[in-house]
Formats: C-alpha cells, structure tokens, sequence
C-alpha cells in the first residue's frame, strides 16, 4: 500500500524540520547565530491517467488527469540572514555589525573564513583575535603600552597612548556575498565560501551595501523564541497526523488480508 511509504517521507520530514527548530533554539543565546528553516519539496508523481490526452472516440482531450503524489522530500535548510538586536557590553573588542557584512577570519591552515561573531580579544602578542585564537584579517596590533582602543563606525582602529594623539593601527575591511544562504557552515560561528555563495566583494565598514560597526555591542541571534514554539507544535501535530496515516493504512491492510483468508 502507497500509503505507507507516502506518511512514512512525510515522517521523516517533519523529523528533519523538528531538528533543524531544535537547533534554532539551542542557539537562541549564540552570538550573530542566524536562524535556519527547512524547505520541502513533493516528489514525482506517479500517473494513474494523463491529462490532455484524446478521450474516448478522440473527439475531445481529457480535461483533468489523476496523478498521485508520492511524498515530499526535504530540499533545503535554508538560512535567514537579517539582522539580529544589538546589545551593549561595554567591553573594549566587542564589534558589531549594524547592517551587511562579515569580519574576514584567518582560520587553520591560513584559509579565509567569515564571521559575524564579533566578540575579540588580544592574544599574548596583542593581536586581534576570535574567541577560539583565529586571527582578525586585516591583522590588528595593539601595542602594549596603549591605555585606550577605539573603533569607528568606518572600521579605523586607534590605540591612545598616554604620551600623544591617537594611533591608527589599522583599517578593519567587511565583506558581502553575492548569495549569503550560499556559505557553508563551519561551527565556531564561522562560514566558509562556495561556488553557490559566489566570491567575497570587500569594502569599508559605512560604504555602501555594507554596515558598520558598533563598539562595545555584539550581535544576538535572531531567532524569535515564540515563532520557533510554533513551528515546533506545528511539526509535531504534522508528524503525529503521518503516523495516523501509517496506522490506518496498516489497519486497512490487516482488513484486507483477513478477508483473503
């Protein structure tokens, strides 16, 4: 029986869509996380009539065929790149970012990664780093001697030294995507280009089609606790309606097997 197989991707489904709300949740407290939601797709179709055909005498076509569905499959995690609240910190290398952009990443083995996240800090040489020690490309020294550190809504990086006027040490650069939902997931609040993403295309935090960057704020994820509590009821009522489906087709085999006897 059809039925069977149908309710059963129809299961699955609702499983898959259960995970991805999970981990939506799981990362409600995570730093510039942005929400996924999974998209299905039906399957083929299997033709019990086709429609437009000659009908009986060939005289006219066949209005409407009879084409049953076979199930769905999922067909992607699609995520949702909007912006997530901004909240203060007050801490010195906590970077935001108000609008498009990702922080340029140098992750293991030199390769160029990208960030939302920008919760930094020095490492022992007083380097601009990631949480996990990953270096901020375009590197940023602060010397050691320096009393303050400011970043400007445009990127520039001054250390005040208690001798003089401000020290520029650097420009920090942002980076957009021709198709965001594209990059790859690396964990660590990182992402990673691809053919689907399409090359990075770098410029100046302020410019425009790119945000700028808030001192002493970090980016929160923008997954709305009540919309995820919805879904997830949501799924849950699709997937036990599939599993009525499965047992009342079983029950209809049961019927039809005793009757054989």
């Amino acid at each position: 029986m059809r039925a069977l197989a149908i309710a059963a991707t129809g299961m699955n489904a609702q499983q898959t869509n259960v995970e991805v709300i999970a981990n939506n949740i799981a990362n409600i407290n995570t730093t510039g996380y942005k929400r996924a939601r999974a998209e299905f797709t039906d399957l083929l179709y299997q033709v019990e009539r086709m429609q437009g055909v000659p009908a009986r005498g060939g005289e006219e076509v066949v209005p409407e065929g009879a084409q049953l569905g076979l199930g769905v499959r999922t067909a992607a995690i699609r995520t949702t790149h909007l912006q997530g609240t901004l909240d203060q910190t007050g801490n010195t290398f906590d970077l935001a970012i108000n609008g498009n952009g990702y922080f340029q990443i140098q992750g293991p083995g030199g390769e160029t990664l990208y960030t939302r996240d920008g919760a930094f800090n020095k490492n022992g040489q007083g380097q601009l780093v990631t949480l996990d020690g990953f270096l901020v490309d375009p590197q940023i020294t602060v010397p050691q001697e320096a009393i303050k550190v400011t970043v400007s809504a445009s990127g520039e990086v001054y250390a005040h030294l208690a001798t003089g006027d401000p020290q520029l040490l650097g420009q920090l650069t942002l980076v957009n995507f021709v198709n965001e939902p594209g990059l790859e997931a690396e964990g660590g609040n990182l992402f990673k280009e691809t053919l689907a993403s399409g090359a990075p295309i770098a410029g100046v935090p302020g410019d425009s089609g790119f945000g700028a960057i808030n001192q002493g704020y970090l980016e929160s994820s923008n997954v709305d606790p009540v919309k995820e509590i919805s879904e997830l009821i949501s799924a849950q009522r699709a997937y036990e309606m599939n599993s009525k489906v499965i047992q009342a087709a079983d029950d209809m085999s049961k019927v039809v097997s005793t009757g054989l006897r």
